[in-house]
């Protein structure tokens, strides 16, 4: 990890990458909710994979895999893996 610190102060180019970053995440997510919206079910796979080739580089990269894992993180506890909100009326 090349950084020599993880919590320093504030500067304008931190700030500016940081909104940056925020800028493309939002643009990423925009396209991710516009893709599902036209695909309905199979969205859930083609929106990543759309939003993903959207955004080049790294970021692209990440936005594909994250939505990969959550997709089958949310799939697990959907399917009794835990936090599924129903009571089991057991006391």
């Amino acid at each position: 990890m090349g950084e020599k610190g993880i919590i320093g102060v504030p500067t304008m180019g931190g700030m500016g990458s940081a909104f940056k970053d925020f800028g493309v995440g939002l643009i990423g997510g925009i396209a991710f909710l516009l893709a599902y919206q036209v695909f309905g079910g199979l969205g859930l796979i083609a929106a990543p994979l759309i939003a993903g080739s959207m955004i080049k580089g790294d970021r692209g990269k990440m936005i594909s895999t994250m939505a990969g894992f959550m997709i089958c993180a949310l799939g697990a506890l959907n399917m009794g893996g835990g936090g599924n909100g129903q009571d089991s009326g057991d006391m």
